[in-house]
């Protein structure tokens, strides 16, 4: 399906005032076939103004960022995309089959209650607002539930995701897919899930997520840019034949899932701990070893063997303990 763009019919005013004049003319035939006795003048004033209320149906008026998909007689005459005043067929009918569904995105929302309007399953829309055939070329701003996703190495977890996007082609957006909104909806949970197995959530050892078959650091938590934009692609590669364009897709939200966070806390808790303590083991090591060269370079003391394990082992209790050292003085001999 191939878009159709008319901007050549901005002659809605012309129109309008030709209509009026149309219609004081008929009243004014009427009064004068009726003073005068013409019938015939009278039948065709009749007919005027019986009728024709059904050529302003042809007026049709666009704000900026507005498209309006017409189509006469189930066949695709064109799209107005420009903001004006225009005249069409009156007979012409607009077609939006999204319409009637809100999603919890920006332009869905009632600028009253500033609450969403989510369009239930029996088809009537709540929150009292008029669905309009118009489409909206504006970006728009998709935010999907949390959804609970397995990590590439099995663990659950909780994310969401912003997508901004827009419609680009009327015609393909609303002849080649049933309701482009909610293709949109599961398109982004559908590339979301495909994304997310491939990662784990904080980095892991031997896993390849690029799929180049070497082991990398790319995760969830860490990597968040680059799983955005390939969350992007995934779903800009599923809408492209639904005539919208993807432009940026954003995590929001990401955590382990309630039932395993508290031990993956622990975990990290763990982890660290053991970091720090190795930091601290190999800075005590270091500063032994300085120890023993100074005190043999200086001659201030010979130690034996035994002397240093003794010293060694002192230092590196006093160092690595958590607790301030409690000195104990030898007023005797060493020995």
């Amino acid at each position: 399906m191939k878009e159709i763009v008319l901007n050549s019919r901005k002659n809605g005013m012309g129109m309008l005032l030709l209509l009026i004049l149309l219609h004081v003319l008929a009243l004014l035939g009427l009064f004068v076939g009726i003073a005068k006795g013409v019938t015939v003048l009278i039948i065709l004033s009749i007919l005027i103004l019986a009728f024709g209320w059904i050529l302003f149906c042809g007026l049709k008026v666009l704000k900026p960022q507005e498209a309006l998909v017409l189509t006469l007689f189930g066949k695709y005459v064109g799209t107005l995309k420009e903001p004006g005043f225009y005249y069409v067929n009156p007979f012409c009918t607009a077609v939006n089959p999204a319409a009637q569904t809100k999603l919890n995105q920006s332009g869905d929302v009632d600028a009253k209650s500033h609450t969403p309007i989510v369009i239930g399953q029996s088809g009537a829309v709540s929150g009292g607002e008029v669905p309009t055939k118009k489409i909206s070329l504006k970006i728009m701003t998709l935010n999907n539930n949390r959804q609970k996703i397995n990590d590439c190495l099995g663990n659950p977890v909780e994310i969401g995701i912003a997508v901004m996007w827009r419609v680009v082609d009327t015609a393909k957006a609303v002849f080649n897919v049933d309701n482009y909104k909610e293709y949109l909806s599961l398109q982004c949970d559908s590339a979301l899930r495909n994304i997310v197995r491939i990662y784990p959530y904080d980095v892991a050892p031997n896993v390849d997520t690029t799929g180049d078959g070497v082991a990398d650091e790319g995760s969830l938590r860490g990597s968040s840019e680059v799983v955005a934009e390939r969350i992007r692609q995934e779903i800009q590669q599923k809408v492209k034949e639904a005539g919208l364009e993807i432009l940026e897709a954003r995590i929001t939200y990401l955590a382990y899932a309630p039932e395993i966070a508290a031990v993956m806390l622990q975990r990290q808790q763990a982890s660290a701990i053991i970091d720090a303590r190795k930091m601290i083991v190999d800075g005590a090591v270091g500063m032994v070893e300085m120890a023993l060269d100074r005190l043999s370079e200086n001659k201030v003391v010979e130690l034996d063997d035994e002397r240093k394990a003794a010293m060694v082992s002192n230092l590196l209790v006093v160092l690595c303990g958590n607790r301030d050292a409690q000195p104990v003085v030898n007023s005797g001999s060493i020995y």
